[in-house]
């Protein structure tokens, strides 16, 4: 086997052990949660003989290894689990929750990638010049403001002075695409760091290329200046760029749920922060393994990606 096979299979056999590792973390963490459905379902003042027979019928009285043995078969064949509150399958709650999550992550990485990119580009092209101090000083200050900050000051300035969107998604229900008004907010929010982070990252990898003396001997022999910017510098810091932009994704599954959460968007993290105040244990369990699986597979992804752009460095890895 080539050196180049050898390292994918080293990382997908990685990636495996890792998806392994979320399913039982997952499994340990909820069942570390105070009380259970059962607890929730019995009300303010619950009477110890009900909640043993809610108990026994949600089999919760079962023993953890028995249960996470149950749920593990169970996601080998797809099966998320049922929710205790509702009598849903979790995949039902995913079906229904998807479309707003997968709309506000889906526009967030649509303008992040071209905006993230172009901008450090286009810093790295004016280096040192005015170009380049406006756009390293807006990115710097703009990544230094806490997002639920400028989530609030955003609020107060274009929805309740300027009137010009709206505070919040109460009211639009899942069919957000016919309010894309409701949009704005959540996703300048979610775009604030990462456009400041990939910009940064992709001046500097450019600036350190177009000073490698691979350019220097291109600009002697006559290359034209834009082939070597975009033809070489651009392709070498995209490996970096790849990697903080699976990270940054990784980022927006935990941003999405506090952004649902804070503009009442019904998506995945309004489902979650739900299930998880009415102790809907199989509900959280659902939802984390399939956040942090999709977590594992853009990690791996992302290796993938630098591996082809930058082959040297990872085979020697």
């Amino acid at each position: 086997m080539t050196a180049p096979r050898r390292w994918i299979a080293r990382r997908l056999l990685l990636g495996a052990v890792q998806t392994a590792a979320v399913v039982l973390l997952v499994f340990v963490l909820t069942e570390a949660l105070p009380g259970d459905a059962a607890v929730a379902l019995a009300g303010d003042q619950p009477d110890p003989e009900r909640i043993a027979a809610l108990r026994e019928a949600m089999d919760l009285d079962r023993p953890a290894p028995a249960r996470l043995a149950d749920w593990a078969a169970g996601l080998a064949h797809g099966d998320l689990g049922t929710s205790l509150t509702s009598g849903r399958p979790v995949a039902a709650y995913l079906t229904d929750a998807f479309g707003p999550t997968l709309l506000l992550a889906g526009l967030t990485l649509a303008l992040l990638v071209p905006l993230g990119v172009g901008l450090g580009v286009l810093a790295a092209r004016h280096e040192g010049r005015l170009a380049d101090r406006l756009i390293s000083s807006a990115t710097l200050g703009t990544y230094a403001v806490p997002e639920f900050a400028l989530g609030m000051l955003l609020v107060t300035v274009l929805a309740l002075r300027l009137g010009w969107v709206p505070p919040t998604a109460v009211g639009y229900g899942t069919d957000l695409l016919a309010h894309p008004t409701a949009l704005v907010i959540p996703v300048l929010v979610l775009l604030s760091r990462p456009v400041c982070s990939l910009s940064r990252l992709v001046r500097a990898g450019m600036i350190d290329a177009l000073a490698s003396p691979y350019a220097t001997h291109a600009r002697r022999c006559g290359v034209p200046g834009t082939r070597i910017r975009y033809a070489h510098a651009l392709p070498n810091a995209l490996a970096p760029a790849a990697q903080q932009l699976a990270r940054t994704i990784d980022w927006l599954l935990c941003g999405v749920i506090v952004v649902e959460t804070l503009y009442v968007i019904p998506g995945l993290g309004t489902v979650l922060m739900n299930a998880v105040a009415e102790r809907d244990v199989p509900v959280v369990q659902g939802l984390a393994v399939v956040f942090g699986v999709t977590t594992v597979v853009l990690n791996l992804g992302a290796d993938l990606i630098a591996h082809r752009f930058a082959p040297r460095s990872e085979v020697a890895a």
